[in-house]
């Protein structure tokens, strides 16, 4: 009897893998039966769905840190996303662990983000009954948002993984756990990058402690951390060696006090705020000239969960834009 691709790469993973790893040929059925792909496993198929979705799209121009920065190597949440997805495959290879499920999640893992970074979770978070946290929206837009109200019929281990890769419970599988710490080796890294180049730390600022453990550039602090994570790494429990722990828990409060809370990387934040606020006020009010398929999510699930969904998906230009459009009056342009 004749087997598929996906059927002999099924059988490569269970030979050549971890026990720990999550095999494609027993992952979780999806929510609505299809038929398997002959060439791509399950996770494969996530990975590819995520990656062609409108809303991976639009992660090019959503902040990361600096709200609209003009300099072109500034990270922005796609490039996030990408840096995680590569230093999480890292690790799942090196520890024999299921790449295409890693990176899936790590693909996906922000696609519920807002626009202007974190200040923008917190508005929606204030005002959206019930609170808004991105991980949660992040599950709704490969559930409900994306294909036009279908989603992507994702695996549960890729959902799963999306869900908890930053608070509350641990992923239920190590492929999860590891992009849940590859998400913070990446971003505090690339932060630390971002930040020299913007003037708001200097690398000489940086604790003496944490260059002297794991380096002093981008790529020599992401290896030391990767390696002492693959080294010390014992069976399903991911663990880093203690000094290099002590350093990554150093750097994380230098940059909540010197990057993340400080006045020049917040400096154009209040605005921001305005910008969604208002414009949470106005479609709440106005829901019919929200787009159709929004419209539908307002008659379905309700006004606000409809505008929420809006805003959350919206990239900084865009709400910038629409903001002006809504708001600042048009030169009068009259006739001669």
């Amino acid at each position: 009897m004749n087997i598929s691709i996906r059927q002999e790469i099924e059988e490569n993973e269970i030979r050549t893998l971890s026990k720990w790893a999550a095999f494609s040929k027993y992952c979780t059925k999806r929510k609505r039966d299809e038929i398997p792909c002959q060439i791509r496993t399950s996770f494969q198929c996530d990975r590819d769905r995520i990656i062609h979705s409108k809303a991976f799209r639009r992660l090019k121009r959503k902040t990361q840190v600096f709200i609209c920065p003009e300099g072109d190597h500034y990270r922005t949440r796609l490039t996030h996303t990408l840096e995680v997805s590569q230093i999480a495959r890292t690790v799942a290879r090196a520890l024999r662990l299921n790449e295409d499920l890693t990176e899936a999640i790590a693909l996906g893992h922000d696609l519920g983000h807002t626009p202007f970074g974190h200040a923008g979770e917190d508005v929606l978070n204030g005002i959206f009954p019930g609170g808004f946290r991105h991980y949660e929206q992040s599950v709704r837009v490969v559930e409900v948002l994306e294909k036009d109200g279908l989603g992507l019929n994702l695996t549960e281990e890729v959902r799963d993984g999306i869900l908890h890769h930053t608070k509350g419970e641990e992923p239920r599988t190590v492929e999860g756990r590891i992009v849940r710490v590859c998400d913070r080796i990446a971003y505090i890294n690339h932060d630390i990058d971002d930040a020299v180049r913007a003037g708001v730390i200097k690398i000489e600022d940086i604790p003496e402690n944490f260059i002297k453990i794991v380096g002093n550039t981008c790529s020599s602090r992401v290896n030391s951390m990767v390696t002492s994570l693959v080294n010390n790494t014992l069976g399903n429990k991911l663990r880093m060696s203690q000094d290099v722990r002590r350093a990554f828990d150093e750097i994380h409060e230098f940059m909540y006090k010197s990057v993340y809370l400080c006045s020049t990387a917040k400096s154009e934040e209040k605005k921001t705020i305005y910008i969604l606020e208002w414009l949470y006020k106005y479609f709440s009010n106005n829901y019919k000239k929200l787009p159709e398929d929004i419209q539908n999510i307002c008659k379905a699930e309700g006004i606000e969960r409809g505008v929420c969904d809006y805003i959350a998906g919206m990239t900084d230009d865009f709400a910038i834009k629409l903001f002006k459009e809504l708001f600042i009056p048009k030169p009068w342009k009259g006739y001669r």
